[in-house]
This record gives structure tokens, C-alpha cells and sequence, in this order.
């Protein structure tokens, strides 16, 4: 970095400066204010260094400094601010002692200085919206906005002809598109047309100085021409005793080449070099008929281009804007535009409904416009300081909004409130879908962590990560919340899919041909609202597959196909016992109600109790006896919603009857294994096997066993046997 020594030249232009900063800053500054100040920068010098166009930050910021006393009404503690923040920024001076000499309100001024400084290290794009929005929040204070603005118009007069050219380039670029319209929103008018003078004259050297050849009249000479087109003007109209202003102006060198760009005509085409106004005071019932008045004056005196001319009185444009615009014929063979329009449409089209801003195209918010509209107010309130009177106006323009860089500097917007996961979907769908948390300014947080305006964001994800129901109340968009509900339902339907094919793969090892109809009247009585629910709970086993098939095939089997033990029929009366019992055997195995045998019955198929099993008898609504295990799932809902249909039952003796029972078994799928276990099921004495169905996977299996069994003593021996087989993990007696 290049020595903070003056040059001969810069410290006589430095002596010249301070005595110009120090008459103007006279009446708001008392002398110790000067001399704190002048030691403070002294003791403080070697702290300092050139900056990137090798200026001495001190000349620098003097310039800027009686550059806003010159244009503005001097702010004692804008200039401390402005002077002091770079030795801030440099660690000579500290916050603290900031406060303690000048007061919290310079203090905070820097701060904000400082805070707007950081977002040029952020390597962020500054041609967006969104980077402009962050700056007004930043920055905190109005006051810092009108530094920034009038030190960049410092900067833009200082590097002229500098020999990094791109660099010079880029900070035109950027003076175009951030400080000039910022400028023209709070009135700077002045300040706004140099700033985009010299941005165009540093992007585009060549045209600028092509246009000024052009325009080579000096400044008295356009003046003149101007008060000899308006003299003859002003005379008529006050012979028809109007009261109105006028005025004319030459339009600036870049005004005139966007004209040139917009109409794509060469400079001797344009036909407003030359712009004036009238603007009349009169009642708004009289707008009309007199703005007509002045048009039929104006078009008599000089003779009108009818192509040019826009009638926005009788129709305004949408925006509200309201105005006559005429461009005629003047004096030296010039086209002159002149705009007529009462006092309230000039109003209305300066700090109204149409801002000036947005009549020459430059995007504004709603919010924001009626906010610098009121700061213009103040700025244009006189000449007795009023800056002092927006010392407690707070930039919270965009108090509802939070902006957050990822770590390569590209900016985003959020709502306020929003959370960290929020602005993993902001970025991508992916991105949020599988984020497990994130680095904020450099420190791990949670995805539930709340944004601030100026965080650095780095989000981490995990391809195993998937959204959660609960992510609904951590998000704050509608964006996220629309992208997680999307993928919650998508996730559904894939786990509802794998429930359907492993209830199909069931149905077909059973051999069960499925009618859809009817296994929806299941689903139906099953309690599940939707398909998808009930498919989901038998992927998520919190439905037993093969409970759903045992319902199925009971309500496929028809009301007389009952299973009988005796071939005799039966009349039921009384469901308690106490009616007519009609039986031709006695030797039945199942003694139902008061010793009562004989009597048609089936084994409900929710449970196949066997033999030794804990059983209850339940009359359906078809009229049969069904035998349930009394740890049957459905026992309980029986008991509590049906309890005067049931019938004691208690097994009596054995007739070498052989039941169904079926085993769940879990094990590793090893060679052989199926083959050790039917070997084992076909030596034993009173079993018989009579299905087997295996399904495996990432060499684990599962399988259900239907055997034949006398009795839950022969079922648990083979149990035992069963689980000793090499691999095998578990056997259960399933439901």
C-alpha cells in the first residue's frame, strides 16, 4: 500500500479545504469541535492508507465533507462521522471514545458507515434489487444514505483519467445503478445529474465527449436562449391574467443520450434538447380549461410538432400522472418541449402517485417512495438545518424483509422471521429437501435458527435427510411449506405403493384372486379414511397383511360356507343360550353356552385358534358362531361394542381333528434352509404342513408357515424345534 503522506500538493489542498469545511461548518460546530477533530485526525494519521485509486483518505472525505456542507444544510455530527469512521474502520480510534467526545448519535452514524462498508467485502452482485434493499437496511440512518451518495459523487470528480480503467468503469457502473437513483428519490437532483453525467462520461468516453462538442453553446448562451423563448411567453400569459411559474433548462449529457438510444436518432434528431415548464396556480375545477389555455398560447406563439404531442390531462396515465406535453418549433430553429400542468399534477407528479422517478423509468416500491417522499419534504424544508430534523429517522423501510448472502456472495430475500430451512428452498427444492442444518457467519446452527439481514449462509444437507411433518412448523414461506407438504405427499404415495405390492404378493402366494370391489369394502370397514392411508399402515406393519387377507377371504366366503365339526343343524333363538339348540351328535369337540354340542360353528380366520387355545364363541350377523382366541385382535372391540353376543366356549376332548396355524419366521436366507425347515414340520407326529411362503431380501428373509396341529401342545413343541434350526432368528405364532 502506498505511504498516508501528503504530497506538496495535496497538503496545500488540504489547508484550503479545511478552512472552507471550517466557515461552513461554523454555525453548527463550535470551535473545540474543530480542534478535537483536527487532533483526533493528526494523532490518528499513521493508521490510514491510500486506497484503491491511490487517494489520501483524509483529502478524500474533506471534499465530501464541504461537498455536503456546500449542497446541504451542514450536520455537525454528519461531518464528525464522515471524517472519523475510516480511522474506526483502521482500529486507531475506538467506538467508545467515539461516543464519550462526539456523541452516541455520530457513534451510531458510523456504525452504519461501517455496517454498509462490510457488504462490499461480501463480493455480492451490486446490480440487484435486492443488494440496493440491503443497503437502505443496513445503513440504518437517512444521513449515512446522503454520505454515501455525495462521497460517490467525491470519487467520481477525483478519478478522472485514472489509468485502471475497469476499475473506474465499474465504480460508474455502479454509481449509475445504485447512488444516482437513490439521489434523484430524495430530491439531490443536482447531485443526481453529475453522478450519471460522469458515469456515462467514464463507460462511454468517446459519445460523452461527442454529445459536449455538440452541445458546445456555454452555459450563459443556453440560458439566454432559454430567457428569449420564455420572455414572449411570460408576457402573453400575464396579458390573460394567469398566475403560473416557468422555467427552462438545458437536459444533461446522459439525459439526452438515452434519448438518443430510446429513439435511435443521432443528436440533431432529438428534438427536446431544450425543456420548459409551466405550471399554473389554479383551482382544480379550472385545471383543464386553462392548461388548454396556456397549449393554444404556446402552439400560436411557436409552431408545434403534432406527432409530439401527449395529452395526459384528458386521459392520465395509469401511475396518475397528469400534463400537457407539446414540443415546438423555437427560435434559432431549435425543438424546445414544454410541459404545462396545474400546481397540484406537478405535485402529484413530483411526490406523488408519480414520483419523477418513475416517470423517467426508474423502478421504485411502494413502500420506499412514500418513505424518500417525506425525506424530501424535509430536505427541501429551508436552508436552518434540516438535516438535524431526521437524526431520529430510522431506515426501516424493509422492516419486514431480511436479505442473507450465500458464502459466494449471491444475495437473497426473505420474509422476516424466516429460518434457516427456509432459505435451503429458497435456493433449490433439493437443497431444503435434504438440509440437516448450516453454518451461519461462520458458526453450526440448527435449521430452526431465525435469519438476520447480513448473515452468510452456507446450508449442509444429507441424501438420507427427507422432510418431516414437523418441518411444517418451522417453515415460514409459502414456498417451503408448499415444497414440504409436495414432498410429504409424494413420500405417502411411494410408502402407500410398496403397501399394495406386498399385500398383492401376498394375496398371489396365497393363490387369492382379488376383487378390487370388494377389498375396497374391506379397506372400508377396516376404519382407514383413504386407499392411501390404509396402504401406507400395512407398509408401516402397523396393518398385519395377513389379517387383511383373512378379512378378505371371509367376506369373499359365502354365509353357508360354514365350517362344521357335526353335520347337524341348528337353531339359535336366544344368543345367550337359553333358546333351542338342535344337535345329533354329542362328541364335538367345542362345548358352546351351557354345555350345549352339536351346534354349527367356524374358526374365525382374524386369529385360527386351535385346539388348547383360550376361546370365545361370537354371533355374527349372519347368524354363525365364530371361535375366537380370546388374545384375538379384534377380541377387545368385540367385548366393548358386541358383549350380548357372546357365548361362553370351552373345548371338550379330542376327535384326532387337525387345525390351521400359522408361523411367522424370521432368518437369514441361507442355503437350505427352507428344506431343514419342511424336514422338521413333516416328522413331526400329528402336523402336517400345508403352505409355506418366503419372501427375502438383502439376505434376510420372511416367511409365514400354515401347518396342520391337534392341539397348541403339539404347536409349541414344533415352535421350539423350529427356532434350532441353523439361521433361523425367531418363530412366532402368528395372528
Amino acid at each position: 500500500m502506498d505511504s498516508i503522506e501528503f504530497t506538496s500538493e495535496e497538503r496545500t489542498e488540504v489547508l484550503a479545504l479545511c478552512r472552507r469545511l471550517m466557515r461552513l461548518m461554523r454555525p453548527v460546530a463550535s470551535a473545540g469541535d474543530i480542534t478535537a477533530l483536527r487532533c483526533a485526525l493528526q494523532a490518528s494519521a499513521g493508521a490510514l492508507r491510500r486506497d484503491r485509486f491511490g487517494l489520501h483518505p483524509v483529502l478524500r472525505h474533506m471534499h465530501t465533507a464541504v461537498m455536503l456542507a456546500e449542497r446541504l444544510s451542514p450536520d455537525r455530527n454528519m461531518a464528525v462521522a464522515l471524517m472519523l469512521y475510516e480511522y474506526v474502520r483502521a482500529g486507531a480510534i475506538g467506538r467508545d471514545e467515539i461516543a464519550a467526545r462526539w456523541g452516541e448519535d455520530a457513534a451510531r452514524m458510523i456504525d452504519g458507515l461501517l455496517h454498509v462498508a462490510s457488504l462490499y467485502s461480501r463480493r455480492a452482485a451490486v446490480e440487484t434489487d435486492n443488494f440496493r434493499k440491503l443497503l437502505l437496511t443496513f445503513a440504518d440512518d437517512i444521513r449515512v444514505i446522503i454520505i454515501m451518495i455525495v462521497d460517490r459523487l467525491a470519487l467520481m470528480q477525483a478519478i478522472n483519467h485514472h489509468p485502471d480503467e475497469e476499475a473506474v468503469r465499474n465504480v460508474a457502473a455502479e454509481a449509475s445503478y445504485l447512488y444516482a437513483p437513490l439521489a434523484h428519490r430524495l430530491g439531490l437532483y443536482s447531485i443526481k445529474g453529475e453522478l450519471e453525467d460522469l458515469a456515462f462520461k467514464y463507460s462511454n468516453r468517446e459519445m460523452f465527449t461527442r454529445i459536449a462538442r455538440k452541445l458546445n453553446q456555454t452555459k450563459a448562451h443556453r440560458e439566454k436562449y432559454i430567457a428569449d423563448f420564455i420572455d414572449p411567453v411570460r408576457r402573453r400569459l400575464e396579458a390573460e391574467g394567469l398566475r403560473f411559474d416557468i422555467k427552462g433548462r438545458t437536459k444533461s449529457i446522459s439525459s439526452i443520450w438515452n434519448k438518443m438510444k430510446k429513439q435511435k436518432n443521432d443528436i440533431e434528431d432529438i428534438y427536446d434538447l431544450f425543456a420548459i415548464r409551466i405550471i399554473l396556480d389554479v383551482p382544480p375545477e379550472l385545471e383543464k380549461n386553462q392548461c388548454w389555455l396556456v397549449y393554444s398560447i404556446v402552439t400560436d406563439m411557436y409552431r408545434p410538432n403534432p406527432a409530439r404531442m401527449k395529452d395526459w390531462i384528458s386521459i392520465p396515465k395509469s401511475n396518475g400522472y397528469e400534463s400537457l406535453h407539446i414540443t415546438v418549433y423555437g427560435p434559432e430553429e431549435r425543438w424546445v418541449e414544454v410541459q404545462i400542468r396545474s400546481r397540484r399534477m406537478d405535485l402529484v407528479a413530483e411526490k406523488g402517485l408519480a414520483a419523477h422517478w418513475r416517470y423517467k423509468g426508474i423502478k421504485a416500491e411502494g413502500g420506499l417512495d412514500a418513505w424518500m417522499n417525506n425525506v424530501r419534504d424535509i430536505l427541501e424544508a429551508g436552508a436552518d438545518g434540516p438535516l438535524e430534523l431526521m437524526k431520529n429517522m430510522r431506515m426501516d423501510v424493509y422492516d419486514k424483509e431480511v436479505f442473507v448472502f450465500t458464502p459466494k456472495g449471491d444475495l437473497y430475500k426473505l420474509p422476516m422471521g424466516a429460518t434457516l430451512l427456509d432459505f435451503a428452498f429458497s435456493i433449490h427444492s433439493g437443497v431444503g429437501s435434504h438440509c440437516t442444518g448450516g453454518r451461519v457467519n461462520g458458526k453450526n446452527q440448527r435449521m430452526t435458527y431465525r435469519l438476520r439481514s447480513g448473515d452468510t449462509v452456507e446450508i449442509f444437507t444429507s441424501p438420507g435427510q427427507t422432510p418431516k411433518p414437523d418441518w411444517l412448523g418451522i417453515a415460514v414461506t409459502s414456498k417451503a411449506r408448499n415444497k414440504i407438504r409436495v414432498a410429504l405427499k409424494e413420500m405417502a404415495g411411494k410408502r402407500a405403493e410398496l403397501g399394495k405390492e406386498l399385500l398383492q404378493r401376498r394375496f398371489k402366494n396365497r393363490k387369492i384372486d382379488v376383487d378390487e370391489a370388494l377389498l375396497s369394502r374391506v379397506i372400508a370397514k377396516s376404519g382407514y379414511k383413504n386407499i392411501t392411508d390404509f396402504y401406507t399402515a400395512v407398509a408401516d406393519e402397523k396393518l398385519d397383511a395377513n389379517s387383511v387377507i383373512d378379512s378378505y377371504t371371509e367376506a369373499v366366503r359365502p354365509a353357508d360356507e360354514t365350517t362344521r365339526v357335526s353335520a347337524s343343524e341348528y337353531v339359535m333363538r336366544d344368543p345367550l343360550g337359553d333358546g333351542e339348540h338342535t344337535t345329533s351328535q354329542d362328541n364335538d369337540i367345542l362345548v358352546i353356552g351351557d354345555n350345549i354340542k352339536g351346534i354349527n360353528y367356524r374358526m374365525a380366520r382374524c386369529c385360527n385358534p386351535i385346539f388348547g387355545d383360550d376361546v370365545f364363541g361370537f354371533v355374527s350377523s349372519e347368524g354363525v358362531i365364530k371361535i375366537h382366541r380370546s388374545d384375538c385382535p379384534n377380541a377387545r372391540n368385540i367385548r366393548l361394542n358386541y358383549p350380548y353376543r357372546l357365548i361362553r366356549t370351552r373345548w371338550s376332548g379330542k376327535t384326532g381333528t387337525q387345525f390351521a396355524a400359522t408361523l411367522r419366521v424370521v432368518g437369514q436366507d441361507d442355503l437350505g434352509i427352507v428344506t431343514n425347515l419342511t424336514s422338521i414340520i413333516n416328522k413331526e407326529k400329528d402336523t402336517s404342513l400345508r403352505s409355506i411362503s418366503i419372501d427375502s431380501n438383502d439376505g434376510l428373509f420372511q416367511g409365514f408357515v400354515v401347518v396342520g396341529v391337534s392341539d397348541t401342545a403339539v404347536l409349541n413343541q414344533l415352535i421350539k424345534k423350529l427356532k434350532t434350526v441353523k439361521g433361523v432368528k425367531d418363530v412366532q405364532r402368528s395372528k
